[in-house]
């Protein structure tokens, strides 16, 4: 209910305040289950994709967002609840695989799900090496990749800053990438591979970011 009630303020806010450029959006079904594989340059990028996207976007988020205490604890949990967001405690190796069973479950309902292949966020701009997550997710669930450039979003919130900016921001959507032939008796681990990378590629082309070529590490405060 409070997703609703927000989806109908919240969007159309964002949207006159920002005033985003956006490109492809017709790329993204209407229905049916997809995922939505994105660059990561700043923590507003999981609110500035969900406010574009004209249907639910179901993220992970760490769960320091939905356990804090105090009316401020409880304000952030209500937030990302709204934005449809689910908690994972990120130093946690189990929670985390467990996060792809859940990022499967909303796939089987049907339901957008959004990921970040990079991992984590960028520091410097560059784009890092999928982890391949991304691709156990279209493989095991079958379902469309969409893929996700944006640009600009580090200067709506940067790095430490609490409150957003106005700022330019582009946002662009490819065109849905079907793996469903890819796997075809070849090794699981190789294809995983392929297909992480493919969807990395279109990233690249539709950020314009330049590639680091190696993977990225989280700092303790991403």
């Amino acid at each position: 209910m409070l997703y609703e009630v927000l989806q109908r303020v919240v969007p159309p806010t964002a949207r006159a305040l920002w005033r985003p450029t956006v490109e492809g959006l017709e790329n993204v079904p209407a229905t049916g289950p997809v995922i939505l594989a994105s660059n990561h340059l700043s923590f507003i990028d999981s609110v500035v994709i969900p406010v574009l996207v004209p249907r639910k976007v179901v993220f992970i988020a760490k769960s320091d967002y939905f356990t804090g205490t105090g009316l401020k604890g409880k304000l952030s949990k209500v937030w990302f609840e709204s934005l449809g967001m689910l908690p994972v405690d990120r130093d946690d190796a189990q929670a985390a695989l467990d996060s792809l069973d859940t990022a499967l479950e909303v796939l089987g309902r049907g339901e957008a799900f959004g990921i970040y292949p990079e991992g984590t966020r960028s520091r410097d701009g560059l784009l890092y090496r999928g982890r391949t997550g991304v691709a156990h997710l279209a493989l095991t669930a079958g379902v469309p990749v969409v893929p996700v450039g944006l640009q600009g979003t580090p200067d709506v919130q940067p790095v430490g800053a609490k409150l957003p900016r106005l700022a330019k921001v582009t946002v662009r959507f490819g065109e849905p990438l079907d793996f469903s032939d890819a796997v075809q008796g070849r090794p699981l681990g190789k294809v995983r591979r392929e297909v992480t990378d493919t969807i990395m590629a279109r990233i690249r082309d539709l950020s314009g970011q330049e590639e680091a070529g190696v993977y990225n590490e989280r700092q303790p405060d991403a």
